[in-house]
């Protein structure tokens, strides 16, 4: 019975093609909407996550101010010295390394070609510090550091716009007028949350601070905390350093403010999880709009097929064959409008998470989960109208034109 059953609610779809698709175009909205917000969710967090990742594990960030959003129109907290760096790596425990940056942008030129970047000014306890091999070439020797040499380590983007992709190191550029040796070419990390990462050119700091700053001021600090120890505790250690060295007393507010790439990690997984759940939670009305449409369509077919029931119903078809059927035909066209819609949510998907700059993921779990909801729908917004069916009196469903 099942089986005749389903072929009769084919049947019956079939035969109104148009109203069918119509009927299920909210279920295919719905579904589409849903699977396409959840993917694409979970590809941006994973994208968040990686640029993250990117500035390397246990690692600390120190900066100079009280944090976005807080202190005021005051004067601006002086900038860190190589003391402080000294200082942090000499006397709290569980450091592996201090890497003091110095950051300023300039016009890089090589045979008559031209390219604005930043300039990033630190030390080898940089590459240390994060996760950063090169494709090429080496970094600094201790003398070209300890002097403030005029060598520098390239992105994959100057490599590209200068010298077309080709070898590079070896070769002499100009940045801002100053003649530099390039002795190596950075792996590419390619764009992200953070812009293009691999569109910098590393060089000592203290060439930097000399030749482009003009200060010895330095402006980030990025300590590598070894694992064996607490994250916790180690910036705990380096706040009291860094407050006692800045002179901060009493119960003043720190003038400088400590991050930890796991916790903004956590911070932005939380955030676009949030965003998704809202934009799906959204996207779900449409489901409960679809359902509507079911029921409303299913009840306009009992209408108009009152005397197919009674003609049934006359010569022997128990009621809950009749609720079966019209039951089947809910459910067999929430099920078609999920499987189109899954398959809309999946070139949605293929089309955006290029233009996001995402990587292009396939979740089985929540297209599963995505059909079976729209099989529900279809009994649940199906029953009202298929009970209303199975009810009907044999005689005066006969007499009905």
């Amino acid at each position: 019975m099942f089986g005749t059953t389903f072929m009769l609610a084919i049947r019956s779809i079939f035969r109104h093609k148009l109203r069918s698709f119509l009927t299920t175009l909210g279920i295919i909205i719905g579904v589409a909407a849903v699977v396409a917000m959840v993917t694409l969710g979970k590809a941006t967090t994973k994208a968040a996550q990686a640029q993250v990742a990117s500035l390397g594990t246990n690692v600390l960030q120190i900066r100079p101010g009280q944090g976005f959003g807080r202190g005021g129109g005051g004067p601006r907290p002086p900038d860190f010295k190589e003391a402080d760096v000294e200082a942090i790596a000499r006397q709290v425990a569980g450091v592996k390394a201090v890497a003091p940056q110095a950051q300023s942008t300039a016009t890089v030129i090589y045979q008559g070609a031209n390219w604005s970047t930043t300039i990033n000014g630190t030390t080898n306890a940089f590459f240390q510090v994060q996760p950063w091999p090169l494709v090429s070439g080496r970094t600094f020797s201790r003398n070209e550091e300890q002097a403030g040499n005029a060598v520098c380590i390239i992105g994959n983007t100057i490599r590209t716009n200068l010298f077309r992709g080709g070898e590079a190191v070896g070769d002499r550029i100009r940045v801002n007028g100053v003649s530099c040796d390039v002795i190596g070419v950075l792996s590419t990390r390619g764009q992200g949350g953070f812009g293009d990462q691999d569109d910098v050119i590393i060089m000592p700091i203290k060439q930097v601070q000399r030749r482009f700053t003009g200060n010895r001021d330095i402006r980030l600090m990025m300590v590598g905390v070894d694992p064996a120890y607490d994250s916790a505790q180690v910036q705990e250690s380096i706040k009291q350093v860094l407050r006692e060295r800045r002179r901060i007393t009493g119960g003043k507010e720190d003038d400088f403010n400590i991050f930890d790439t796991a916790q903004i990690s956590q911070t932005l997984t939380g955030i676009t999880t949030l965003l998704t759940q809202i934009v799906t939670a959204v996207a779900a009305i449409s489901l409960v709009v679809g359902g509507i449409g079911i029921m409303n369509i299913m009840l306009v077919s009992v209408t108009e097929r009152t005397r197919e029931i009674g003609i049934r119903l006359a010569i022997g078809a128990v009621a809950s064959e009749v609720l079966l059927q019209f039951l089947m035909e809910a459910v067999v066209l929430s099920c078609l409008g999920g499987l189109v819609g899954l398959v809309v949510a999946q070139l949605v998907v293929i089309g955006l998470a290029p233009l996001m700059q995402v990587e292009f993921l396939f979740e089985p779990q929540i297209n599963v989960i995505a059909f079976l909801v729209s099989a529900l729908i279809g009994v649940v917004f199906g029953y009202f109208p298929a009970q209303r069916a199975a009810g009907l009196n044999p005689i005066d469903a006969l007499r009905h034109e």
